[in-house]
């Protein structure tokens, strides 16, 4: 498989910037409300922590079957980091994506706009798109559904498997 490579993607409001180290500092002040690890456990990482998980998301998977596609969300009006998306995209071409929006910015539509143009920019390369949200939370719901996901009766680790099929080449289903 031909390793996935995260591009920059560009919707009516936001750039969807591929992850670079040097976002730690920035995201990590976007990152720090311990409110956002409510349904996700754990807690704030230290720019120092971020930068450093962000060097290994950077460096790529360490399985060449495995593709990780991280960006930051910048809304053009505000030239500020405000989230992030992420997919990893598997040989078996299913991508497993997630989202987090800092917390002054929620509500404002900008993790369902980042999720919809993630879901179309994956659905050139993948033939399954898959989310996992814990039962509780509604707004991550109702990105999931924004973006064309829908519940399924399957649970992983306490989280609700959400899952969008798309078609293939020729019209033929793919990744299932």
């Amino acid at each position: 498989m031909q390793p996935l490579v995260a591009e920059p993607i560009r919707t009516p409001r936001l750039d969807l910037l591929p992850l670079r180290v040097e976002h730690a500092e920035e995201m990590a002040a976007v990152l720090s409300d311990p409110a956002l690890h409510t349904f996700v456990g754990g807690a704030p990482h230290s720019p120092a922590a971020l930068r450093t998980r962000y060097r290994r998301l950077v460096a790529g998977s360490p399985d060449p079957d495995v593709s990780w596609c991280n960006w930051v969300l910048r809304p053009r009006e505000e030239e500020r980091l405000v989230g992030t998306v992420q997919a990893t995209v598997t040989r078996r071409h299913t991508a497993e994506i997630a989202w987090v929006v800092g917390t002054p910015w929620q509500g404002r539509g900008f993790a369902s706009e980042a999720a919809r143009a993630l879901v179309a920019e994956l659905g050139r390369s993948v033939g399954t798109i898959v989310a996992h949200i814990h039962p509780g939370h509604l707004a991550s719901a109702a990105v999931a559904a924004a973006a064309g996901l829908a519940p399924t009766d399957e649970e992983q680790d306490g989280e609700q498997r959400w899952r969008l099929v798309l078609p293939g080449p020729a019209g033929r289903i793919v990744g299932l």
